[in-house]
């Protein structure tokens, strides 16, 4: 099963908040045991609400299938456990910043001493060796730092954001993914290595395209809502009830609707032969689109494009989204028994193969739930009373 890929990789997670846990997250789903580093009083992500039974939803979305040790690396006993268990892993997966580990005496050249084969991952704001590598950061403000805000929301409103931490998504994925590449290397007898994922430098490959176009041509980007700058018609449209993402911009599937839509006089009008004009004369163009949609329901016309190959979605809301066949189909959901919050219903992991059906996870673990049971398995000697 995939969810075994990863089943003899022990991974150490010195991460809170967000990106760091995504990263581990994926790679326990993979199948890694991922022991989670916390301070007595839990990571600064159990903080976040909303909460069920005074547990942070957001922290038992994020750390599903790993243990818990908690260790306090102010105490000399303490963070000498935490380096022998880092020492014992495959990888070391950390997110204070920089200057941080190395102040504790467990940064990469610390473990590599112990264990020279260790691949180390570090995520931070701005990386490793940035001028603002000592700055702080959370989503939001990177998001507004590397140009994100500032092409999302509509026209001549305030600034807006993806409500989605999408920040910390992508560079949690593309720690995943460094770690992989890492582990895959040193399989074919590479060594170990230092990994250095930044918030801003993955925000930044988020937007690759959009970076490709401003480098061609210099014009800086606005927000256009939910159109693409590239294409038209490609964005929502009003229906009599609701919303309708529209994708109609490929020649034929633009003849196609304008047929549909009974405007074929659309296909000879001079402000829209073309790719380019069209995406001139958007804001004329939709408002030509409307007028004829909005006589009929979203439903109707979403019949009406698929059976010509329009490509086009409602625009759902969550409670559409999970009563919608694509989501029911997959089995998008589990239920997992938490010992404090019982029973959460969270979103199942994405990665599958075809004909399986991935295991559930483990609950995200309590505090310290798993200290002592990690350090006998580890040989680490309980010098004094670990919690768990």
């Amino acid at each position: 099963m995939l969810g075994d890929s990863l089943s003899d990789v022990r991974i150490v997670d010195f991460t809170q908040i967000a990106a760091g846990p995504v990263c581990t997250h994926i790679l326990a789903d993979l199948g890694a045991d991922v022991i989670k580093v916390e301070a007595p009083e839990g990571e600064l992500g159990r903080a976040l609400s909303p909460f069920v039974a005074g547990q942070s939803l957001a922290f038992l979305a994020l750390n599903g299938n790993k243990r818990s040790v908690a260790l306090d690396l102010k105490d000399s006993a303490q963070r000498e456990a935490a380096l022998q268990l880092a020492s014992s892993a495959d990888v070391v997966v950390e997110s204070f910043r920089p200057g941080v580990m190395q102040r504790l005496g467990l940064s990469y050249e610390d473990v590599r001493q112990r264990h020279p084969a260790v691949i180390y991952c570090s995520i931070s704001a701005y990386g490793q060796q940035s001028a603002w590598k000592h700055k702080p950061g959370v989503d939001g403000a990177l998001q507004a730092i590397s140009g994100l805000m500032s092409i999302t929301g509509l026209p001549g409103a305030p600034p807006s954001k993806v409500q989605v931490p999408v920040v910390d998504m992508v560079t949690g994925y593309t720690a995943a993914i460094g770690v992989l590449g890492a582990l895959a290397r040193r399989a074919r007898g590479g060594v170990g290595q230092w990994i250095d994922v930044g918030m801003f430098a993955s925000a930044i490959a988020l937007q690759e395209s959009s970076f490709a176009s401003y480098f061609a041509e210099r014009i800086v980007p606005l927000p256009i809502g939910s159109a693409a700058p590239y294409a038209a018609p490609n964005e929502a449209v009003r229906c009599a009830d609701g919303w309708i993402m529209l994708a109609a911009y490929h020649p034929s599937r633009w003849e196609a609707l304008c047929h549909v839509l009974e405007l074929c006089e659309l296909l000879s009008d001079p402000r829209f032969l073309d790719m380019s004009g069209r995406i001139a004369h958007r804001k004329e163009l939709v408002a030509l689109l409307e007028e004829r949609m909005v006589r009929r329901t979203r439903s109707d016309w979403l019949e009406r494009f698929e059976e010509v190959d329009i490509i086009c979605a409602p625009i759902n809301d969550y409670s559409e989204v999970v009563a919608s066949p694509v989501f029911a189909d997959a089995d998008f959901t589990e239920q997992v028994y938490h010992p404090a919050a019982g029973d959460v219903t969270l979103t199942r992991t994405p990665f599958r193969a075809v004909g399986e059906m991935p295991a559930k996870r483990r609950p995200a673990p309590l505090v310290g739930e798993h200290t002592r049971e990690v350090l006998q398995e580890m040989g680490v000697p309980a010098v004094w009373s670990p919690k768990g």
